[in-house]
């Protein structure tokens, strides 16, 4: 005789037994155990940040009522965030090249979740402005850490894939800010903080538990069976990347000064700064994500209450919205990272660079008629392509900007790129709130005009990425001649410090 199952068992049965699957789907498709760890993890971090910005601009509203403040003061309390993360973002690119990584991440972390919950505590907007503070100097370790990280963990080239996955958490971080925590700050901003600070203790314990790779990515994650990585006959560590070995090949010529780049280990930070900033490309590029992520920081900040009004829709129904583009997103990092390593598997040198251009300039041409109409159908597939586009230029980037530098210099590479691009990100919520109120009058129109005048740093940056287009293959062959092999007598000073 049939026994009937209870229909919650059943669904139970049914969710594990897709969790299960999905698990092992992903396991594959990342290369095994170690790799899906090690990029989940680095994800997540990424998510968390992102996940705090969103839900600041998401709970924009219940925190005017609550502590009777304006658009400009919503944007303060970002802004202050971010210009602190910018400053802590150089010391902390020091030690990302200097001491074991996962260990400061996973102590920058539990601090991180103790200023949330500190967050959720203000009982006025000045108290609030001081923990937010407190907040950016210690998200600021996220950034040049988990560059170092990526470069050390993962081949040359796979990493704009791979920068692709880690980068769809701070799109899904996001998207978790706007919807769940938002949702939660209509009926409580305090508890929206809470909710977001509980899972970074267990995160924090998680990369505690990461192994702390070699530095100069001399023993990468490699996927089962992948080919071994190239060495020089004496049996030395051929540290350059793939783009730099296709540099070689092609005899282009390095530029003779930076290429005199000495010991990257003895240099101070002022000196390891000047040298960053020589590099063309580099500076290009980070004039290029800083156009990017203003515009970026601001639709973070008041993206919800620009569809809701625009639109004329309800706060839940503009956050679903917010949820489908944020697809888009996920679309964009994915495609972005792993075309540009297409493209540069197959001899372009420039493809990372290309696949940027041209996402940058379609999010442009995309995002206008998607801020101009008043139709939520009529815009939603514009402004998802837009936020694909806007999304996709970021991997390659990332990636390609280890192409240009030289290994032991990559934390504080990224220190300064993050300190540097953080200041725009900073500045734009104040910018677009000041700019709606007094510029623009306020309200609904007051929103859509900002957007529209804000497009400006989003076509500077399309035309940065297209002049890196110059400047990139030189700089990828001064990398490739400033970058020596590595012995077996600098595998002391390469690995991971304690």
């Amino acid at each position: 005789m049939a026994v009937e199952r209870d229909p919650a068992e059943a669904v139970g049965a049914a969710v594990r037994w897709l969790a299960r699957g999905s698990a092992r789907a992903l396991t594959r498709t990342l290369g095994g155990a170690e790799r899906t760890r090690v990029i989940v993890l680095l994800s997540a971090v990424l998510a968390l940040s992102s996940a705090d910005a969103a839900t600041v601009g998401a709970a924009a509203m219940p925190l005017r009522r609550s502590l009777g403040i304006g658009n400009t003061d919503i944007g303060l309390l970002v802004t202050v965030t971010s210009l602190v993360a910018a400053l802590a973002s150089l010391p902390f690119g020091v030690l990302a090249d200097r001491v074991r990584r996962t260990r400061t991440l996973g102590i920058a972390i539990v601090l991180w979740g103790g200023a949330m919950i500190w967050s959720a505590t203000a009982a006025t907007f000045d108290q609030l402005l001081v923990t937010r503070l407190v907040l950016g100097g210690v998200t600021a370790a996220a950034g040049p850490i988990v560059a170092s990280l990526v470069g050390d963990y993962f081949a040359s080239e796979e990493r704009g894939r791979i920068y692709g996955y880690i980068l769809a958490g701070e799109v899904v971080g996001a998207g978790f800010g706007f919807a769940v925590t938002g949702d939660i700050a209509t009926l409580s901003w305090r508890a929206a903080f809470v909710v977001l600070a509980l899972p970074a203790f267990a995160l924090a314990w998680l990369v505690f538990r990461l192994p702390e790779p070699a530095r100069g990515g001399r023993a990468p994650l490699v996927v089962p069976n992948a080919k071994p990585t190239v060495a020089e006959p004496e049996g030395d560590v051929d540290q350059a990347t793939d783009a730099q070995r296709l540099a070689r090949e092609r005899g282009l010529e390095p530029d003779p000064v930076l290429v005199q780049v000495g010991d990257p280990r003895r240099m101070s930070l002022f000196a390891a700064t000047r040298y960053i900033l020589r590099i063309r490309t580099n500076v290009v590029l980070i004039l290029a994500s800083a156009g990017g992520y203003f515009f970026l920081a601001g639709v973070q900040t008041f993206g919800v209450e620009f569809v809701t009004r625009q639109y004329g829709i309800d706060q839940v129904l503009g956050t679903l919205v917010l949820l489908v583009v944020g697809a888009g997103g996920v679309v964009g990092v994915l495609a972005g990272g792993t075309l540009g390593d297409l493209l540069l598997r197959r001899g372009h040198l420039n493809g990372r660079i290309l696949v940027s251009v041209v996402a940058a300039t379609a999010a442009v041409g995309l995002f206008v008629p998607a801020i101009l109409t008043r139709h939520a159908l009529t815009a939603l597939p514009f402004i998802t392509f837009a936020a694909l586009a806007l999304s996709a230029q970021n991997p390659p980037l990332d990636a390609a900007r280890l192409d240009i530098m030289v290994p032991l210099l990559w934390g504080r590479a990224e220190g300064v790129r993050t300190f540097l691009r953080t200041l725009a990100q900073a500045l734009a919520p104040v910018i677009f709130g000041g700019v709606s109120e007094y510029v623009f009058g306020g309200g609904r129109s007051g929103l859509q005009w900002t957007f529209v005048l804000m497009l400006v740093p989003l076509c500077a940056s399309a035309y940065f990425l297209f002049r890196a287009l110059a400047t990139y293959p030189r700089d990828v062959a001064t990398a490739a001649a400033a970058t020596r092999p590595t012995g077996p007598s600098d595998e002391t000073l390469l690995v991971g410090q304690t």
